[in-house]
């Protein structure tokens, strides 16, 4: 089981989201996507870190609760989402945390770093991160976690903080996909067919 939520911008109907929903449950992954309390009460804005902990950790036992005894729970998210996912780990016994464009820290302000956040989780954590991230690059997330065996850092050539890549990249939109799908799939012990 996956569980993942969205980032402060958008809603769990984010693309990286919804292709990771559409194609893992064919590999034995079951998705959930979390739409943060804010958002369905039709504000645009987003509740500070702490209020985002809140809900997420008052979901998640419900969400046990209704799945099999011993399911694994991964957890997850794009960008905040990711944040929330790191700095509950624990509390919540997720197996893994997987961390879409994980925001390192704000655009321009690199010494107000969010890496204990990273850090947290004494759990596998697989980042996926565009190399033109404006909230810090794979480089800046390999250093930050530097002796930290449990982050594992990909590389989306290209990808913009939202995984947008230049219209005439060879890395393309569909090559981002396979990837995440490939990587995540991988994280949670369910390889993609090839």
């Amino acid at each position: 089981m996956l569980l993942l939520g969205h980032g402060a911008g958008g809603g769990p109907d984010a693309p990286d989201l919804a292709v990771l929903a559409r194609r893992l449950p064919a590999l034995g992954i079951v998705v959930a996507r979390f739409e943060q309390p804010w958002r369905t009460a039709g504000r645009k804005v987003a509740v500070a870190p702490p209020r985002l902990d809140e809900a997420w950790l008052e979901a998640v036992p419900v969400l046990r609760a209704a799945l099999p005894p011993g399911l694994p729970l991964a957890a997850g998210g794009r960008s905040a989402g990711a944040r929330v996912a790191c700095r509950t780990g624990a509390a919540t016994g997720a197996a893994a945390v997987v961390c879409l464009a994980f925001p390192l820290h704000p655009p321009g302000r690199p010494e107000r770093s969010r890496a204990a956040e990273l850090l947290a989780p004494a759990v596998p954590r697989l980042v996926l991160q565009g190399t033109r991230d404006t909230f810090g690059g794979p480089d800046d997330v390999r250093r930050a976690a530097a002796g930290d065996p449990g982050v594992r850092v990909v590389e989306l050539p290209g990808a913009d903080h939202g995984y947008r890549v230049p219209a005439r990249a060879a890395f393309g939109p569909a090559e981002l996909r396979e990837r995440l799908v490939a990587e995540v799939a991988a994280l949670l012990g369910m390889p993609a067919a090839g």
